[in-house]
């Protein structure tokens, strides 16, 4: 037995490494199998807040005042008074007619006028002496009563005059052409020496109030009937008291808010669309009459509603919305979600998802529902790695 059991233990020194790993792998070892660990995944927390809901609007730029210049009398253009293109006052002149032919009718007015209260002066003598000898019985009643008719008809005459000499005044002064308002005129459309005509239809030229600036926008009438909807059933809070950003051509944003002034209440029949006007302030005349800009008008506020960031929407081959959250449990679930429209980088949610929801946006790609993962919020500090334990001393072999 003893020559045995040497025999054995030399048989199995002699045996190949290899031989002996293989047989130790085929053993099974004490206690279940480990599965993988917990996903890491970034998630954001939903939270109710107050929305406003905006729309970009087309529009045209118009200037609030505009008053076009034209004469009032016929005459040749004598003088041109402005610059062209400069800023011009209310009342401030502009051309002057050859007035020659009004001077003359205004000085036959002031004559006509002199001599009307000459005979005045002459019938309220004769009615006052008269009215003094038809005491005495030298003057008859009869022809008292005809000397004062005959100064009740001088007086109107001089009254009649006295209009005339007005109305002759007043073409004179329209002879002087004068801006009706304050602003930036424009080109002339006539030059010393041109004939124009009392209301003719031609301007002579242009003036415009540039600050403030209107903007008329055009909305579609469904999106009204829409917003009238909402704000009836409490979805949403009216917003027209809300500033409106205007952004210019080149995309940049103008550096002043206007606000809504009125809404149009027709509806063009070709368009199917709605005037609303917005004022904005206009200080450094950056606005020009007929630029093209965009408005973002706030068409209502959602009191609760909830934003979640886009990367954290998925859209299924029908194109119907999902999200992955992470439940109480750990686990990661699918939510079938619906969202309306993107402000900003989010999506504004309608139904499927709550406030407090853990939505996952990073790591969508590695989770599966019903996985356990290992959420950490978007924004908060990763947690600190796990450093492995320094290595003792080797022990000593003797």
């Amino acid at each position: 037995m003893q020559r045995s059991g040497a025999w054995l233990r030399v048989a199995l020194l002699a045996l190949p490494l290899g031989t002996l790993v293989v047989a130790g792998c085929g053993r099974k070892t004490g206690g279940p199998p480990q599965g993988p660990g917990a996903m890491p995944v970034t998630v954001v927390t939903l939270k109710a807040e107050s929305v406003a809901l905006t729309r970009e609007l087309p529009g045209r730029a118009n200037a609030f005042l505009v008053a076009e210049v034209r004469p009032q009398v016929s005459g040749i253009v004598k003088q041109r008074l402005f610059k062209e293109g400069a800023w011009v006052e209310a009342g401030q002149p502009l051309y002057q007619l050859d007035d020659a032919t009004y001077r003359a009718d205004y000085g036959v007015a002031k004559a006509a006028l002199a001599r009307a209260d000459a005979s005045a002066d002459a019938a309220r003598l004769r009615a006052r002496r008269s009215a003094e000898l038809v005491k005495t019985g030298l003057v008859s009643a009869q022809d008292n009563d005809n000397n004062v008719a005959a100064l009740h008809q001088a007086e109107a005459d001089v009254e009649s005059a006295r209009a005339a000499l007005a109305a002759a005044g007043v073409v004179l002064e329209h002879a002087r052409i004068t801006a009706p308002i304050a602003g930036r005129i424009g080109k002339s459309s006539v030059t010393e020496g041109a004939l124009v005509t009392a209301d003719q239809d031609a301007p002579l030229a242009t003036i415009q109030k540039l600050d403030p600036m209107y903007v008329d926008l055009t909305q579609p009438s469904a999106e009204f009937l829409q917003l009238r909807k909402d704000v009836a059933a409490g979805k949403l809070q009216d917003g027209k008291s809300m500033p409106v950003a205007i952004l210019l051509e080149d995309g940049t944003r103008y550096a002043h808010d206007g606000t809504l002034e009125f809404s149009d209440i027709t509806v063009d029949p070709t368009t199917g669309s709605y005037l609303l006007r917005v004022q904005v302030p206009n200080p450094e005349h950056t606005l020009l009459p007929g630029m093209y800009v965009r408005a973002v008008i706030a068409s209502g506020v959602r009191t609760n509603g909830l934003l979640v960031p886009q990367q954290g929407i998925a859209r299924d081959p029908r194109g119907n919305a999902t999200a992955l959250v992470v439940g109480p449990d750990g686990k990661v679930a699918q939510r079938a979600v619906q969202v309306s429209r993107a402000i900003g980088d989010k999506w504004l949610v309608d139904s499927g998802l709550a406030a407090g929801d853990r939505v996952i946006v990073e790591g969508l790609q590695k989770v599966q529902p019903g996985m356990p993962v290992q959420a950490t919020e978007a924004g908060a500090a990763p947690a600190p790695a796990a450093q492995p334990a320094a290595a003792g001393p080797a022990p000593d072999r003797k």
